[in-house]
């Protein structure tokens, strides 16, 4: 019994089986059912997203013997030859293997001559911009006025390759990267037509190494089933794919977030033992990233893959937005640098170790050029950031905000201020209203959109700086409410507003500026002050926040 491969099982043969390209199909539809087809169409795209098959149903279309419609019966003597690739009126040709000048002209000795059984000759010419351009030049004047019998449909994965004289007389469609979703949700639909058992995961691995293109989807959905024995298992299909299971990527960068060389070393060694390639790990060390910096951003529902989001929510509160930026950019220039490695898996540690080695320079902290600081020490064990605050500058707090005192829900914000937590928890305590003191416990009301940031490393950060500022005996509880909980970010605006007002006041009356204005004739402009930290900030030594930037015109 001969097997059909599973690409050309489920090969499309009407337009409403197309996937992924209805703008493409909605457009060939009402042409053909209003009458205004052109003679030549020009389709583009990456390989797999349905050219060929779209020309092959658009012959279809034009020769039904029922008429010429977006819906061929697919019965007729005329739909079943060219579904069985014998109609003679259909004349593929494979540019790539017949690129001169004398092939086309052969090709074109015959355009004259009417259908030998169809209602039209439909040239279907594949990798068109393979022809050479005296081979252009000899089908531009039939391509312009072809007899009324002929249709010309070229597919190209190039189109800049292809002159612009024979672009400017072809309908030219650009066919697009499938979606992950509708690959999956393809994949899932064979499956369960077949009866084959599968796993979510598997099927998100097999959607996401096709890269956009069915036709590959497809062709590592039948390996795979194969390989599985007739089954979908993530386990399999990740080894058939050479793929690593995400939970070690996660990881990786878990112990990047907490500092701790010694978790990360662990990683990095039961990563050697799959012989990976790193360059993929990289990939999806960025992609991960990415995902973490939309969730801090967007929330989990910015996330279709319910995988991903639970991957990237968890990193989104263990790292800042600038940390996940700057390890984004890291992993990024790693991939380029990995040619350039004494191997592959030296080039991969060394870029972990270059995030763990920086981190962003904290605000109002000298930074060399760039912008980068060594980041804390390193250790075996999980570091004492997360586990205790880190100390921090005390600038804007109010006075009831001094060591030692509890804050009533008014002095919240200025009480957090002063804690020097960053990052995560940093928003978690900006993010917080102080509902009520219970004795040595201080309730913390948090919106429910916000409740990405209650992770456990945030809250024993928040809980460890807390018991720094007022004794080892204090607790913190958490609690979500749907309404709008306001959190201190209103309150936190207005000490921006303080500060900024008296920065302006003392640049104002500082006798330096007073001589350069004197001196230049200079104009202060108040609204370039920017506070420690603000886009525009001036990271040089020695300058003060409240004399960052001095304009002169």
């Amino acid at each position: 019994m001969t097997y059909l491969a599973l690409a050309r099982t489920w090969r499309p043969r009407l337009f409403p089986e197309v996937v992924g390209q209805a703008h493409v199909v909605r457009a060939l539809e009402n042409a053909l059912d209003s009458g205004r087809v052109h003679h030549a169409f020009l389709f583009t795209g990456t390989r797999g997203v349905g050219k060929t098959t779209l020309a092959r149903i658009l012959a279809k279309a034009l020769n039904c013997e029922q008429g010429v419609s977006s819906r061929p019966c697919g019965q007729c003597a005329a739909c079943v030859a060219i579904e069985q690739g014998r109609f003679v009126d259909l004349i593929e040709v494979d540019a790539a293997s017949r690129t001169g000048v004398d092939d086309t002209r052969e090709l074109l000795d015959n355009v004259q001559y009417s259908p030998g059984s169809g209602r039209y000759k439909v040239y279907l010419v594949d990798e068109v911009h393979m022809l050479s351009r005296q081979a252009f030049n000899a089908l531009l004047k039939t391509l312009e006025e072809p007899p009324p019998h002929v249709k010309f449909i070229f597919a190209t994965t190039d189109p800049q390759k292809i002159p612009v004289t024979v672009l400017s007389r072809c309908l030219q469609f650009a066919l697009k990267r499938l979606p992950l979703a509708e690959i999956a949700g393809q994949i899932s639909r064979i499956c369960e037509n077949d009866g084959v058992p599968t796993e979510p995961g598997a099927v998100q691995a097999l959607a996401r190494a096709a890269a956009g293109s069915m036709r590959d989807a497809l062709s590592l959905l039948d390996q795979a089933i194969a390989f599985g024995n007739g089954a979908l298992r993530l386990a399999e299909v990740n080894e058939l794919l050479g793929t690593l299971d995400r939970s070690r990527v996660s990881a990786l960068l878990e112990a990047v977030a907490a500092g701790d060389a010694g978790q990360l070393l662990s990683a990095l060694r039961q990563l050697d033992e799959l012989a990976p390639d790193y360059d993929s790990v990289l990939a999806m060390l960025a992609t991960l990233l990415q995902q973490a910096a939309m969730v801090q951003l967007a929330g989990e529902e910015s996330l279709d893959d319910e995988d991903d989001q639970a991957a990237a929510l968890g990193l989104a509160g263990m790292m800042a937005a600038e940390d996940l930026q700057l390890y984004y950019q890291i992993a990024v220039q790693g991939r380029r640098d990995l040619p350039l490695a004494p191997e592959p898996r030296v080039g991969f540690e060394m870029t972990l170790l270059r995030m763990l080695a920086f981190r962003p320079a904290e605000p109002g902290a000298a930074a060399p050029a760039g912008g980068l600081a060594p980041a804390r020490p390193l250790s075996a064990s999980k570091p004492a950031a997360l586990t205790a605050a880190r100390p921090g500058p005390v600038a804007a707090a109010s006075a009831a905000a001094e060591a030692g005192d509890i804050p009533s829900a008014a002095e919240w914000a200025a009480f957090s201020a002063t804690l020097g937590i960053e990052g995560a928890a940093r928003q978690l305590a900006l993010n917080s209203v102080l509902d009520r003191v219970d004795g040595r416990c201080l309730h913390l009301v948090v919106e429910r959109r916000n409740s990405h940031l209650l992770t456990e490393s945030q809250k024993s950060r928040l809980l460890a700086a807390v018991r720094a500022r007022l004794g080892e005996k204090f607790r913190v509880e958490f609690s979500l409410r749907e309404e709008e909980a306001g959190g201190t970010s209103a309150q936190s605006t207005e000490l921006a507003d303080e500060r900024m007002a008296r920065a302006r006041r003392t640049i104002e009356q500082d006798p330096h500026v007073r001589e350069l204005v004197s001196l230049f004739d200079a104009e202060l402009i108040p609204e370039s002050v920017r506070e420690a930290g603000s886009p525009g900030r001036d990271k040089r030594p020695g300058r003060s926040p409240e004399t960052e930037d001095i304009h002169e015109s």
